[in-house]
């Protein structure tokens, strides 16, 4: 499980069950488990902070590498 937070602020903004190993370019929407605090408008998810995370594409969120900064451990199933 990753907690995924803000690369300016460092607030939390979802947990993330993130399967395999590699780097963190896009998450599943059905493999969130918990949302803190991100604002959704016109496809750009954002902290509340304004710093941009990653483009809503709909069943995934395509992450920007440097809006975000994470930790935990990934999952090898």
């Amino acid at each position: 499980m990753l907690l995924i937070r803000c690369s300016v602020c460092k607030n939390k903004l979802w947990k993330y069950n993130k399967i395999g190993n590699g780097e963190v370019l896009i998450c599943h929407k059905d493999r969130i488990t918990r949302i803190y605090e991100i604002t959704n408008s016109e496809g750009r998810v954002s902290c509340t902070c304004g710093n941009e995370i990653g483009i809503d594409k709909g069943d995934f969120i395509k992450m920007i590498a440097k809006g975000f900064v994470y930790s935990g451990t990934k999952s090898s199933r």
